[in-house]
Formats: C-alpha cells, structure tokens, sequence
C-alpha cells in the first residue's frame, strides 16, 4: 500500500460502495470505543465484521422467510408436543436439523384436520430456514391450483 494520506471523509462512500452497511452505520461509534479502550486495529476490525455478518444473517433469514411464506409463529417453540404424544419429538427435531436435505427430500404431511400438520412442517420450515437453507411451503390445494393455472 502506498504511503499517500487517507482521507477518512470519504470511508462512508467506501462502506457504501462495498455493500458493508453494518461498517458504515457502526464504525464512529466502535471507533469511539475502541480509541477509548485501547482496541488493537485488529479487535477495531474484528467487531465491526461480526456486527456485519450478524445482520446479514438477520437479513438472510428474514428475506427466506418471507420467500417461503411460511404462517408466522408456527415454531418449534410454540408447539406444544404433549397435545400430540404419538408424535416423537426427537424424530421432528431431526427433521428440524436438516441432514436429510442432502438426499433431496420433502416433507408431505397428511393427515385429518386440526392435528398440528402445518404447525409442525412450518417450525421445520423456521428451523432449516434459520440454519441457511430455502424453504418452499405451499399447501396441497393452492399447489393443485397453480399446477391447473
């Protein structure tokens, strides 16, 4: 790098241009900090990186799930496992973790109405969502619609 002087003006524009809106919303204030602390550059850096790649998740996650269309507050969470104990729990968290992605399966769950279907494919749904991939949920007749369409 040459030695030719930085003008520290110009760092938002440069944030912009890298797409690091994190850096450029952030930095004065860790700057701050870190002038006040003593930060090493290399610590400055590194938090500023981890609050950029933290939203970035934030907002992958968020855009993936407004993709899948999944209803809202359907989770692992909120799912109230003892209202259906012949579902074993252990066997939905496998689901959740995602290892049988790699074989490229669905899930298709059928049975009568009101026995917690959706609920349980939709918390997969946020929970494959949430460890990076892409989810499509739709249901059987919208999908029987579009296919007529």
């Amino acid at each position: 790098m040459t030695s030719r002087e930085i003008d520290i003006h110009t760092l938002p524009g440069m944030l912009t241009a890298l797409r690091l809106p994190s850096f450029h919303k952030l930095w004065t204030e860790i700057a701050t900090r870190a002038d006040a602390e003593g930060w090493p550059a290399a610590r400055f850096l590194a938090v500023l990186a981890e609050y950029e790649l933290a939203e970035r998740d934030m907002r992958r996650i968020q855009r993936h799930l407004n993709e899948a269309q999944l209803p809202a507050g359907k989770t692992l969470a909120t799912f109230d496992f003892k209202a259906l104990p012949t579902l074993p729990r252990a066997r939905v968290e496998a689901l959740a973790a995602g290892d049988w992605l790699e074989g490229g399966g669905n899930l298709i769950a059928i049975g009568n109405s009101g026995t917690g279907k959706t609920h349980v494919l939709c918390a997969i749904g946020h929970a494959l969502i949430e460890a990076g991939h892409r989810v499509f949920y739709t249901r059987t007749s919208d999908l029987v619609q579009r296919l007529q369409a």
